[in-house]
């Protein structure tokens, strides 16, 4: 792809994960986010909010009544029960089991079932990297976790309005700093690359946005392979590469109309990268983005979905 874009992993950051100052809990070098102690939120007796230390005794979950719990309440919500599943879902999370307690967050943040509440969202994922926050990327509940650290990130970007929670740059910047390096998570990774894209809490570096663009482009996520293909096409302040750009471009289209993603502004930067490149580069980047997909393609279609589109089922059968 040129030597614009040849990097040192940032997903190990550089001189390892770096440290993301938000809390006295420490995992590694990073401190993670614990909603109790940095924010002061109190857990307490209401029907949806959960005791901290409860959740996070690990040896309180995972047992059979809990998985049973959650078989059922995954049962009532792929039936259409949704009040049921809020009952087991409650249960479950309430032992500590990260993809209950990632479900009601997911749940609360959509309004999918119960009256959408942003704030119980946000417990609801800070409980879960309380727990979980220092789990290897490679345990069965990574995916969870992740995603809960973009929705935290996610949160202190913009704020939830009338809460204690509010619009907090720096903050969203380490906590998406975390989960793309530690968890290399794909979703952490578009929305640093954007932060840096746009000089949003950090100064401008569109190479440096590039890097993580790249990470993410290569796990599928599309947002990421539409924005560094359209900043290889204008050389955004990186060496432009039209046959590169054209090719993620190409790839960003195909796997959006794949997945019903809107497609929209992609299409419209595929077709000006198109017009402006000659019939050599447009041959090379079919060829290549054709390929790419064929290497990839079958991999992704299993391997990359958020965790909101993955069944809880595989959790609560383990």
């Amino acid at each position: 792809m040129g030597a614009m874009l040849r990097h040192r992993r940032p997903e190990s950051g550089r001189g390892g994960t770096p440290r993301v100052n938000m809390s006295g809990v420490c995992v590694r070098n990073v401190c993670k986010v614990s909603l109790a102690l940095s924010l002061g939120v109190m857990f307490g007796s209401q029907a949806f909010a959960f005791d901290p230390q409860s959740a996070a005794r690990q040896d309180a979950c995972c047992d059979a009544a809990t998985m049973s719990t959650l078989r059922e309440a995954t049962r009532a919500y792929y039936s259409g029960d949704k009040r049921e599943a809020v009952t087991g879902l409650l249960a479950a999370a309430q032992s500590g089991h990260p993809a209950a307690q990632w479900k009601l967050g997911r749940m609360y943040a959509k309004g999918d079932g119960v009256a959408e509440d942003d704030m119980k969202a946000f417990e609801f994922f800070s409980q879960l990297i309380s727990a979980h926050g220092e789990d290897s990327p490679s345990s069965p509940d990574a995916p969870f976790v992740s995603s809960a650290f973009v929705e935290v990130g996610s949160y202190y970007l913009t704020g939830i309005a009338d809460t204690a929670i509010v619009p907090n740059v720096n903050r969203a910047r380490e906590i998406f700093t975390y989960a793309a390096s530690y968890f290399g998570d794909a979703l952490a990774q578009l929305k640093l690359g954007t932060m840096y894209l746009d000089g949003v809490g950090v100064d401008r570096d569109p190479r440096q946005a590039a890097r993580w663009f790249l990470l993410a482009a290569r796990k599928g996520q599309v947002d990421a392979q539409a924005k560094l293909g359209e900043m290889l096409v204008r050389g955004d302040q990186i060496e432009p590469n039209p046959v590169h750009g054209l090719m993620w471009l190409t790839i960003a289209l195909k796997r959006a109309e794949l997945m019903h993603h809107d497609d929209a502004a992609i299409r419209a930067s595929h077709e000006e990268a198109f017009s402006l490149a000659s019939e050599d580069e447009r041959r090379k980047a079919i060829a290549l983005a054709d390929q790419w997909l064929m290497d990839n393609d079958a991999a992704f279609a299993q391997a990359y979905a958020a965790p909101s589109e993955r069944p809880i089922e595989a959790s609560a059968t383990r």
